[in-house]
Formats: C-alpha cells, structure tokens, sequence
C-alpha cells in the first residue's frame, strides 16, 4: 500500500481473528478505539515501514513490515485520557483496497455450530484487546500501567541504522517523500556535520553562511542553535491560557531562542526541538491543551506542570532529526505558550513549509 492509496478497515470479526493471545498480530497491539473504524474507509496517509524511537533514551530509527498509517490519530480515551494523539499503525492484514483485489478473507461455512463458536471466539478476543490497554501499577498516580502501540513500539520494531539506504528508496516509491525532499535532507544532514564542528573553528561560519543561502531563498534557518539563558539560570514563563480555536502567531526563532537554557534548549523542561524551527513567524489555530499524556518508558499517565499547546496542521516533518530522517508518524509539536502571541483574525497566514 502507498501512501494515497484509499482502504477499507475490515469487520471487527476479521480484525479478531488474525490476533493472537495478547491482541497482536506481529507484536503490534490492536487499541480499543480501533474498532469504531472497522468497515469504513480511508485514506493511506504514509507508508509506516520505519518510525522513530521515543521509548529509548537514544535517537535512533525502527523498522516494520506490512503497516501504515491512515489520517486517523489515537484520541487516548482508553488510555486514561492521555492527549498526544498519535498516529496509528495498521497492519496491512486489517485493511483492504477498495476497488482492489481484496485477499486474506477467512471463508465462514454455512453451520450454525460454528459460527456460534466463532462468535464466542470473537468475544473473548475483545475482551482481551479491552483488558490489555492496562494493568495495576501502585505507584502510578492512578494506579495503572498503560500498554498501547507507542508504548510497546520496540517490541513489535526492529533497529533501522541511518545508513541502511533501503529505507530511502522505500520513502521514494511508497509516495511518503519526494525526490526533492529527500536530497534536501541529505544536503542538510552532510552540511550539518560541518556546522557543528566547534572545535576545528568552522561550525560558526558554516551556520553563518547556512543563514545567508535560506534568507536569499525564503528559507528555514540553521535549526540547531544554542539558547541563550545561562545553565544556572531559571527559564522565563508565560501563561496566555490559550483554547482551541485561538488564533495564534509563532515567535520568531531569535525570541524563542531568548527563552531556552544554552545546554538542553529547553524551557521549563520543555526542549524547543530542531523540528518547530520552520513553523517560526507562522500564524495557526490552537488544536488542544496538553496537560495529561502517556509516558512511554514507563506506561504511566503523566500530568506536565505547566501544560503546553498544539497547533492544527503542525507535527514533526522529520526533516532535522539525527538518525531518523523522514520518520513518517508526524507526532504533534507541544508549544510552551511563551513561544506564541495571539494574532488577528485578520492577520495573513506566514506559514512555511
């Protein structure tokens, strides 16, 4: 499947009898809020052949087989509410192309005993998928452990190095990037080795002319910067109590940089990530609050102290990241709200993409 590609999620009995014991196929959990798509139809956002690592402390790329991503995201009520609203991956096995051959259909004979056992097979199926989102965990605040996709993505991923350039060429021919977005990621990531080479004296020129090439061509600047709040120093806060639907303007990439420590560039514990640099000076609508989300290493429900924001349309593109370029998931950016200002109505679109 590629990404554009139209699908029909199969019938909730299909999608039950391909899992295991644990409600997996391959590894990979099937979530409980799964099952309201069965029998409707949507688009193949991107091919899911590899991801990124966010349960590992090391950045680092993963790789799997027969899965994608539809434009569906994960809406957490199962999960005790959690709001990062991940990108869902499917297995190819719970989906079928639509006007397409359609494979993989289990036939049911015509005998009452067995679908009466089917059903009862079936049943206890879901049960399962339901009992297998959590399990007690007393010290957790609300005293579960969640499991879901993102928090068991190692095990149903296997390590994907950098340089494995099977992974590009699937990028290409599976429609998720263009043949321009992919050489500008590999100009960026051999000139980036020269920027940050501090030591040999280069780095700063280097990003100085990066800076001078992107303003001539109505470019993103150099996206890996320091801030410039000493270590020792406690970061600036700003409460606007932003809702969705807001209309809203993000700062400058200078100004942000004003608010972010010099060794973690990070605010209140928030990093400002190489990723948000090309949505600066942009104007968008709040999309929600985030104040409760799934902590993937450990499964607990986490409450941030301070909670931040996401913005419609504006998720990680995977341009910057190290070892994991092109990652198709797009996790939504949280924005701390000293990073924002509210904007006109009437105010134009700046957006850069």
């Amino acid at each position: 499947m590629r990404a554009g590609d139209w699908v029909e999620v199969r019938s909730k009995a299909e999608i039950l009898r391909s899992l295991d014991k644990n409600g997996r196929l391959e590894n990979l959990p099937f979530m409980p809020q799964m099952f309201e798509y069965c029998g409707q139809r949507f688009r193949v956002y991107k091919r899911a052949h590899k991801t990124c690592d966010t349960v590992n402390p090391s950045p680092a790329g993963r790789r799997l087989a027969n899965a994608v991503h539809l434009e569906l995201r994960c809406d957490g009520k199962a999960y005790g509410g959690c709001q990062t609203a991940c990108r869902i991956f499917w297995k190819e096995a719970w989906l079928k192309p639509v006007n397409g051959v359609t494979t993989g259909r289990t036939s049911v004979p015509d005998d009452a005993r067995y679908r009466d056992r089917l059903i009862d097979e079936t049943s206890r199926t879901e049960e399962i998928v339901w009992k297998s989102t959590c399990t007690q965990d007393l010290q957790a605040g609300d005293g579960k452990r969640y499991f879901c996709q993102a928090t068991e993505l190692p095990d149903f991923t296997m390590p994907l190095q950098w340089w494995d350039m099977r992974q590009y060429v699937e990028d290409y021919t599976s429609g998720n990037l263009t043949l321009g977005r992919l050489v500008k990621g590999f100009v960026y990531a051999s000139y980036h080795n020269l920027a940050r080479k501090n030591r040999l004296g280069i780095g700063r020129p280097f990003r100085w002319l990066y800076d001078q090439f992107q303003a001539l061509v109505g470019g993103v600047p150099y996206p890996r910067r320091d801030g410039m709040i000493p270590a020792d120093r406690p970061t600036p806060a700003c409460a606007l109590n932003l809702q969705p639907g807001e209309l809203v303007r993000v700062k400058s990439y200078k100004d942000i940089l004003a608010t972010l420590n010099t060794t973690t560039m990070k605010n209140r514990g928030m990093a400002f990530d190489a990723e948000l640099v090309p949505y600066c000076g942009g104007v968008y609508r709040v999309q929600a609050r985030v104040e409760r989300f799934i902590n993937e290493r450990t499964g607990r429900l986490t409450f941030l102290k301070t909670p931040a924001v996401t913005l419609e349309g504006v998720w990680c593109q995977a341009r910057y990241s190290t070892f994991r370029m092109g990652c198709p998931r797009c996790l939504y950016s949280w924005w701390r709200e000293i990073w924002l200002e509210r904007a006109d109505e009437r105010s134009p679109n700046g957006n850069r993409r």
